[in-house]
């Protein structure tokens, strides 16, 4: 059994919570992104659960109307694989109620259909106090070490939606 130092919790025996990350792009291929209310500098993509009896598509709607006000969105693309991270040993435990040890998610890139009005943050429940758009390349960089390797892998995937956007 593989403890968490300083924890009596065993990271193996949780699952990863299954999950649905949307790479929200304008006209100009850059993505979105926003700062944590919860975080004084961790910054990130739309993403959240998807529910029981949910498509990968509807949670990825409702996760963007949940964080941001809207879900104005022409969906792209989705990753071929699942992606996963693990929670650093601080969080475990912690978040969502310890039930999980990280999140398994697919990614969907998505065009945004609207105007920047009509992103709003102040949700019924805020997760984000700042949001950006940022060049497809500044976007590792911004975000925090554990959830790296992700957004990487994201990016790569999608290297052609953000060009084809570029292009227009």
């Amino acid at each position: 059994m593989s403890k968490t130092a300083g924890t009596s919790i065993d990271r193996e025996s949780l699952p990863y919570r299954p999950c649905v990350g949307v790479m929200l792009l304008n006209d100009r291929g850059q993505v979105f992104v926003a700062k944590r209310c919860d975080s004084k500098d961790a910054w990130q993509m739309p993403q959240g659960g998807i529910d029981e009896g949910e498509s990968v598509r509807e949670a990825a709607l409702r996760e963007l109307k949940e964080e941001i006000g809207t879900d104005k969105a022409e969906i792209l693309g989705e990753t071929t694989e699942k992606l996963r991270y693990d929670l650093p040993d601080h969080l475990l435990g912690k978040v969502w109620k310890g039930r999980w040890r990280g999140q398994e998610q697919v990614w969907l890139a998505a065009r945004f259909t609207g105007t920047d009005a009509d992103i709003d943050l102040a949700t019924e429940h805020p997760e984000f106090d700042a949001w950006k758009w940022v060049d497809a390349d500044d976007l590792p960089r911004l975000i925090v070490p554990f959830k790296r390797p992700v957004y990487e892998a994201v990016l790569a995937e999608f290297q052609t939606v953000i060009a084809g956007l570029r292009r227009r």
